[in-house]
């Protein structure tokens, strides 16, 4: 598996297909030793009934029209320029992260899908080696030793914690490509998002049904899915700041991919 983010999409529960695409991997249960808390299991449980009824009457059946009746490239091509939109964030947070290299990797990546890539249309970066390495500003306050909080199922934008809610908040109030982009062109960015997340849906509609509509307490699946991928991806429960890159590098080793070794189903 890859150690990056998937970013966070505005999409009800359909938005949680960076935690759901391990469903394909293997069972839900967390690694020995890591706990949940859920101190508002009751309401979260009722946000849970919300996402999914929003998905089953509206995000789904958009996402399936989307899917079917826009070629693959077309959607390919969205899902580039929404994902380049967010490469400005990137660098912001590397930049509080004190991760320099990934600050200009980034940036780097940015400046060229911009301009030979068509404004983010296409992605030669990653042909240039400049693949995409996310982050979020949760993942800044958990280097700088914020706790996970407890578990928090969000409306519309599905699974978290409190401190990746706050994190959550920070990056949409502050990503560059949103503060400094005015109108018409806001709405040409927010019609990305949008469309982005349609054509994940539909992308992963295999995984995501299976977890919300054939589990058998597709709520518990997915806390754990949710919480197991994101410990994952921070490099597990304690994540030292050695400055630069330093805690990146270190980190893939705190933690172990508990599917690393798993057959694909």
């Amino acid at each position: 598996m890859a150690r990056h983010f998937t970013h966070r999409r505005l999409a009800g529960l359909p938005g949680v297909a960076l935690a759901l695409m391990l469903a394909a991997c293997g069972p839900a249960a967390l690694p020995p030793g890591d706990t949940i808390i859920d101190a508002d299991e009751a309401q979260n449980r009722e946000v849970h009934r919300f996402n999914v009824a929003l998905d089953r009457s509206f995000v789904r059946p958009v996402a399936q029209g989307y899917g079917t009746a826009v070629p693959g490239p077309i959607r390919q091509g969205v899902d580039n320029f929404a994902s380049n939109l967010a490469q400005p964030s990137y660098v912001l947070n590397n930049i509080l992260q004190v991760r320099l290299g990934q600050a200009t990797h980034n940036t780097l990546r940015f400046l060229v899908n911009s301009t030979i890539g068509i404004g983010g249309l296409f992605d030669p970066a990653t042909a240039l080696g400049l693949e995409a390495r996310e982050t979020d500003f949760g993942e800044t306050l958990h280097i700088y030793g914020a706790p996970e909080g407890d578990f928090v199922m969000l409306p519309v934008f599905g699974p978290s914690t409190t401190r990746d809610t706050m994190g959550l908040v920070v990056d949409m109030a502050t990503n560059p490509a949103s503060v400094f982009v005015s109108a018409p062109q806001s709405r040409y960015v927010s019609g990305s998002r949008v469309l982005d997340v349609f054509g994940e849906r539909y992308d992963n509609r295999n995984v995501i049904d299976g977890v919300l509509y054939d589990s058998a307490d597709g709520y518990a699946q997915l806390r754990s899915l949710y919480l197991q991928n994101r410990r994952f991806q921070l490099g597990g429960p304690v994540l030292g700041f050695d400055g630069l890159d330093g805690a990146a590098t270190d980190a893939a080793d705190i933690y172990t991919d508990p599917y690393a070794d798993a057959p694909v189903q």
